[in-house]
């Protein structure tokens, strides 16, 4: 009643995360009976909560080559569907999944690929381009990928553009299990960059553009690779519909992991997701710009560190968020050191000893020693220790 795979495949393929047999086969109507069951089984839940389920994302994305290509059942099913290409099977399976879900009376919703149609160019390569087959069918499509030099940043504009109702997922903001920066002691990926609580809090929803500052390795960003993207229209900032961050778990090894990847860039999320648009984020003028964004960013970062932060390790039984470590340089034997949020408070030693409570609070310049260590605290929470040596 619910098989997902044709017994006689002898298709070969490789997921991006190494499987070999995660892919439905589409040809089976069992498959459709699975998908009905289990949005069945959704709405009930919600039902049973006293709300009203409006939207099943159905995923979508990451289909391997090679599926479905020694199949019995899709050689049957493109035959008499006159389905001409393996990848126009996708387009078919969109479709019904489509119609299963509208006759539930709910919205279809996936990652940027329900949106998408792969075409052939004039010089014989294949592209991407908005599928005009569903623009009409209310889709919400969530599109993440906008890595800065892969070639789709303005994938999420082209779609909106197009008329597809747009939830900005971007990878370069809001992929939370990316590291905070290269530091090796930071856990998290890096294969879409570095995600800190700033990217958060200054991703501009309708040009982000404007606020990239750095490649996928932490180098600064040349801007010349935005010079030929599609810009947001007018019409396309009404389909710009919300925006969402994401933590993949498959790395994070338990809850107190997890939390130090959440927070504090969840603050910056929610700030950017439920705030009004800022002026910086409109305002044309690059230096004017920058001197209101640093306004708002000194007034968010004053109070992460000095009201947001201390709360976290009380609020709903604590959270054991990233406390960040302290930024230091040394010139002419003097060390200067300071804090990503103002009012933390930052305790050394000199000794050698590890920096505790009752440590030594910096205030100013040191005379730099053979090995200073320096360690952030936000109440009795200690982030990761910085050790200076004397070369």
């Amino acid at each position: 009643q619910y098989l997902l795979r044709d017994t006689l495949d002898q298709s070969v393929y490789r997921s991006v995360q190494g499987y070999t047999d995660n892919v439905m086969n589409i040809a089976l109507p069992s498959t459709y009976n699975f998908i009905s069951k289990v949005v069945d089984e959704m709405a009930e839940m919600y039902r049973l909560a006293g709300v009203l389920l409006k939207t099943v994302h159905l995923g979508g994305d990451e289909v391997p080559k090679g599926v479905w290509e020694k199949s019995p059942a899709i050689a049957q099913l493109m035959q008499q569907e006159k389905i001409a290409t393996y990848d126009d099977l996708w387009y078919h399976y969109i479709g019904k999944a489509n119609l299963l879900l509208k006759a539930k009376n709910l919205q279809m919703a996936g990652w940027e690929e329900i949106a998408m149609r792969k075409v052939s160019t004039a010089d014989g390569k294949s592209t991407y381009i908005a599928n005009p087959d569903f623009v009409n069918e209310n889709f919400q499509v969530y599109v993440w990928n906008n890595v800065w030099g892969g070639g789709n940043e303005d994938l999420s504009y082209r779609l909106a553009n197009a008329g597809y109702n747009v939830v900005l997922s971007a990878v370069t903001n809001y992929y939370f299990d990316l590291a905070y920066n290269q530091n090796a002691n930071e856990p998290g990926l890096y294969w879409g960059g570095y995600v800190d609580t700033d990217k958060a809090f200054y991703f501009s929803p309708f040009d982000y553009y404007k606020t990239a500052t750095e490649d996928g390795n932490g180098n600064t960003l040349n801007p010349n690779i935005f010079k030929d993207k599609i810009r947001l229209t007018d019409k396309g900032k009404q389909h710009i519909v919300g925006i969402q961050s994401q933590l993949w778990s498959e790395k994070i090894s338990g809850a107190e992991a997890m939390e130090y990847m959440l927070l504090p860039k969840l603050l910056g999320y929610a700030e950017r997701a439920w705030a009004a648009e800022p002026a910086w984020s409109m305002e044309t003028d690059s230096v004017k710009s920058w001197s209101h964004y640093l306004k708002d960013w000194n007034q968010f970062a004053n109070l992460l560190g000095q009201r947001e932060l201390p709360r976290l390790q009380y609020y709903a039984g604590g959270f054991k968020f990233r406390v960040p470590p302290a930024g230091v340089v040394v010139t002419n034997g003097k060390l200067k050191a300071n804090v990503q949020f103002p009012g933390l408070t930052i305790k050394y030693t000199t000794d050698g000893s590890e920096p505790t409570l009752q440590s030594k609070t910096y205030t100013g310049e040191l005379q730099q020693h053979s090995e200073i260590k320096l360690k952030v605290f936000v109440g009795d929470s200690g982030g990761k220790t910085v050790c200076i040596e004397r070369p």
